[in-house]
């Protein structure tokens, strides 16, 4: 096979990256670049992995950026990571993943990330050009396969910038004790598709998305009905849904927070409000500030995909302001604050912080019969608020922290409040702005008759007009013994301003099916139950309340 040449950049692609940098704020290009396509990098096994390598052209070179993907080298993903890091005169080599884009072997999610990303490094070791200066850069896939490489931190990587990255999958999967659904069943779904030819084709995939998905996450049993749509096309979607256990070694190469104790190069994080990983990108934060990690933290006001879309004017000059202080070392001087986070709400914005969460007190308010939400507690003799959750008919989820973008983020949840299945206690309006950030805990005197069942909590924002949007939000599959056990339940970190005038408003409901896996109210297994038993609730008052952490007072 002849080797591959390099290709200078076309006068329209010199444009197209004039106008990403225009539109999203860039410093000017540092130069121009070529670009040497199909660059075979081999790993330990025989296999070698396909990638791109963008260099410098006529300029000095300000180190290597390595981007690792499952989705392609070519489109999107090029513009927003090679083409922009190399514009500003870096090297890039964009790599994919094992078993995708022309890779060899067969994809497996995350199972190979440590092995081929060191054996990656070793690869760009014995490179001409490479000077010991590298950076790992990479969203979702792209921050796994970094944590993934920094279990053990290689020498010559000076930074790492990890966006909406996870580093537990087990977690990611089944961290509340049910099966994220909707996530994972609607990823595998996707990259069983993402290299079917034609474009016109994806696009309507991607437009008809819901209906199709619908037979695979609503039949059962579950995994038969999911197998249907997938054809066994995604071998490790069975074992995700078959593996509930944490300590099942199958997740073992999927859960790498050792790198946390790992790691000592400067981190930037990268999150938003409404991501799926939110609660793990905080949990880096929190780890590496306890020990003394040079690590920075920014969380806007997107969803998982947003953050490439709506946030590229934050996310992509921080990034290439990183890369200047601690890759090219071009910058100096510190970033003005350590976390950066946008306030939701009305009058909110983004505000500056020395750490996250910003200090705060709690504000308690009750939850009342009849849908009351007040400060004061109810009387000792109040009657309790009861609702059935019908498995045949499961609460739907609206909006939250999802992956898919038709559905998930910010999104009117009247029509959840008035389901019947779904209790709403909602508070007087507020007479002045409430300003909120960190994490609300609901404390839930909650009992069931049906000892296999869930909870979900959700705190919403009540406008005048009557639209109820939701802000945080807490679900858990409660084990034998809970169901008549008062609960503590910690929702969603979050950063929110409740204008004056507005109404906090909290939801109870035994269910968020797709989000989460129906219960199906037996102790049948998740991938096989088919048995459907409802479960009628009682919340008991006195007890039951939620706790909001209140800032600026």
């Amino acid at each position: 096979m002849p080797a591959p040449t390099a290709e200078p950049r076309s006068f329209g692609m010199r444009l197209l990256d004039r106008a990403v940098a225009a539109a999203t704020g860039l410093p000017r290009s540092a130069g121009d670049y070529v670009v040497t396509r199909g660059v075979r990098v081999p790993m330990r096994d025989g296999v070698e992995l396909v990638a791109d390598h963008y260099a410098p052209y006529g300029a000095t070179a300000r180190g290597t950026v390595l981007i690792r993907s499952p989705y392609g080298r070519t489109g999107i993903g090029s513009i927003m990571m090679g083409r922009v890091f190399a514009d500003q005169g870096y090297h890039v080599l964009l790599q994919s993943c094992r078993g995708t884009f022309g890779s060899g072997a067969s994809f497996d999610p995350m199972q190979h990330e440590i092995d081929d990303g060191h054996d990656t490094v070793a690869w760009l070791r014995a490179q001409p050009w490479f000077d010991g200066r590298l950076a790992t850069v990479g969203g979702s896939y792209l921050g796994f396969v970094q944590w993934a490489l920094l279990m053990d931190p290689p020498p010559e990587l000076r930074t790492a910038i990890v966006v909406v990255g996870p580093h537990d999958m087990h977690r990611s999967a089944w961290g509340t004790g049910a099966f994220s659904l909707d996530d994972f069943f609607g990823w595998s779904e996707m990259m069983v598709h993402q290299e079917d030819p034609g474009r016109l084709r994806g696009a309507y995939r991607q437009l008809t998305t819901a209906r199709r998905l619908a037979p695979g996450m609503n039949g059962a049993p579950l995994l038969a009905a999911g197998e249907r749509l997938l054809l066994g096309k995604a071998p490790w979607y069975r074992e995700w849904l078959r593996r509930p256990q944490g300590d099942d070694p199958f997740w073992t190469r999927l859960k790498v927070g050792a790198a946390l104790d790992n790691v000592q190069v400067p981190v930037l994080l990268i999150a938003g409000w409404m991501d799926l990983f939110l609660d793990q990108t905080l949990e880096q934060y929190t780890h590496l500030r306890g020990r003394d990690v040079d690590v920075a933290l920014t969380v806007g006001p997107w969803t998982h995909t947003e953050v490439f879309t709506k946030g590229s004017r934050t996310v992509l000059p921080e990034q290439v302001a990183w890369l200047d202080r601690h890759l090219s070392e071009g910058r100096t001087g510190d970033r003005p604050a350590r976390v950066r986070a946008f306030v939701t709400g009305e009058g909110g914005g983004w505000r500056g912080l020395a750490d996250w969460p910003p200090p705060h007190t709690d504000d308690v308010l009750y939850l009342h019969p009849h849908g009351g939400l007040a400060a004061e507690p109810p009387g000792t003799d109040e009657p309790a608020s009861e609702f059935t959750y019908d498995p045949a008919d499961p609460t739907p989820s609206i909006g939250g922290r999802l992956l898919a973008p038709g559905v998930s983020g910010v999104r009117d949840n009247r029509v959840l409040a008035a389901r019947a299945d779904v209790l709403a206690f909602t508070s007087a309006p507020l007479t002045e702005p409430l300003e909120i950030g960190g994490t609300p805990v609901v404390e839930l005197a909650h009992r069931s008759d049906n000892p296999h069942c869930d909870v979900f909590v959700r705190i919403c924002d009540v406008a005048p007009d009557g639209r109820a949007i939701n802000v945080s939000d807490a679900f858990r599959r409660l084990v034998p013994g809970e169901h008549e056990a008062d609960l503590v339940l910690r929702l969603d970190a979050c950063a929110h301003r409740f204008a004056a005038g507005h109404r906090i408003q909290v939801l109870v409901a035994g269910g968020a099916h797709t989000r989460y896996a129906r219960n199906l109210g037996t102790a049948e297994p998740a991938d096989a139950a088919t048995t459907l038993v409802p479960s009628h609730r009682r919340i008991e008052h006195g007890r039951s309340r939620v706790l909001l952490p209140v800032v600026g007072r």
